[in-house]
């Protein structure tokens, strides 16, 4: 399941960084899931401030995924609805992999990820994004002593820097 960037700011299913960790997710040999959150697209609804997008995450993993493997992934926005979800579905269910792209730190309260997830978490951040400050991420994770890797000169939306991204997820699942 990959989650988008918010949806007030053109944030889609089709964003290019979605759409790479996507890819990588099928390299894998996993079957990757994109969604428009509420109000995106056709989709019905409106924006809930990451409330209702969590409702459509987890309705999504309900219906596409009830059982078996689940892996997490999200960009922005996305990382923020994810962490939660993750949070929620934990306790009842495994969850092979978690991923965290440009984790919006700074603009929502991104749930923390438990000791025993952290082996399974990827937490990536670019070293110039100006939408979302790394030492807000840095600030999340350093409690939990959460790892994060930091795309030298790398921006919120990773321009000229995908493979790069791409590759770091592949090495990640494999």
């Amino acid at each position: 399941m990959i989650a988008h960037p918010h949806p007030l700011f053109g944030g889609t299913l089709d964003n290019k960084v979605v759409q790479t960790l996507a890819r990588a997710f099928t390299q894998c040999g996993w079957t990757a899931v994109r969604f428009n959150f509420r109000g995106v697209g056709a989709s019905a609804g409106s924006h809930d401030e990451g409330r209702g997008e969590l409702d459509d995450l987890l309705a999504v993993v309900a219906h596409a995924a009830p059982v078996g493997p689940l892996a997490l992934a999200g960009f922005s926005f996305g990382a923020f609805v994810t962490s939660h979800a993750f949070d929620r579905l934990h306790a009842a269910r495994d969850i092979d992999a978690l991923v965290l792209v440009g984790t919006a730190a700074s603009r929502f309260e991104v749930a923390p990820i438990p000791d025993q997830a952290r082996m399974k978490t990827l937490v990536i951040h670019g070293e110039q994004d100006d939408t979302v400050p790394l030492a807000s991420v840095l600030d999340w994770a350093r409690p939990q002593v959460l790892p994060v890797t930091v795309v030298p000169g790398g921006g919120h939306f990773f321009h000229g820097q995908l493979p790069l991204l791409k590759s770091l997820v592949v090495r990640h699942l494999g």
